[in-house]
């Protein structure tokens, strides 16, 4: 039982259960599903009201706490207990064309050479962790909502916002893997 847990499972496995989360949200009180917006709830419960973002009622949104906290412990046993300890599958022409970049090591989800605290304080670590986090976080609130929120749930309720923002996800990672990453990469 334990090696079917350990293995990744195929698309159409995760991909249905991942869909299944829709219609099973919005059985169970019209909930809509997104990762992104709990930031926003913790800074309401956190952050005295005199802010006129954060007056509203975070309680009712408390579920969404609660499924993020379950994602973050849900990642550390999968990190603790569940990984497999030999060295990540990366595609073999990937792994030629890392290397001209100074990545080797596979042996976590993603490369030590690119996260840690000593590449930090180097350009290409500053622009990968500082940038690229303020403008994740930037562009989630400006898009309202994160990829899970428009991709997901957006898109399976038909919005037209969300499929304009899951154009752009899109656009953007297909022009940040290909064009912009190279260039940081070699810094």
């Amino acid at each position: 039982m334990l090696e079917i847990i350990k293995e990744p499972w195929p698309w159409y496995i995760a991909g249905p259960l991942i869909g299944l989360t829709v219609p099973a949200l919005l059985i169970m009180g019209n909930k809509s599903f997104g990762i992104s917006s709990s930031l926003r709830h913790i800074c309401a419960a956190c952050i005295p009201a005199n802010v006129n973002f954060f007056k509203y009622d975070w309680k009712k949104e408390a579920w969404n706490l609660f499924f993020v906290l379950g994602i973050f412990f849900g990642g550390m046993i999968a990190a603790n207990f569940l990984m497999n300890p030999s060295e990540m599958s990366v595609n073999p022409g990937l792994k030629t064309e890392l290397t001209h970049y100074g990545i080797t090591d596979y042996t976590n989800l993603v490369p030590s050479q690119l996260m840690n605290f000593e590449s930090l304080l180097t350009l290409r670590g500053f622009i990968m962790m500082v940038i690229g986090g303020f403008l994740v976080g930037f562009g989630t609130r400006y898009a309202g909502g994160c990829t899970s929120g428009h991709a997901i749930m957006g898109l399976s309720n038909l919005q037209w916002p969300s499929l304009v923002a899951t154009i752009c996800f899109m656009i953007g990672g297909f022009l940040m893997a290909n064009l912009i990453l190279p260039i940081i990469l070699s810094l």
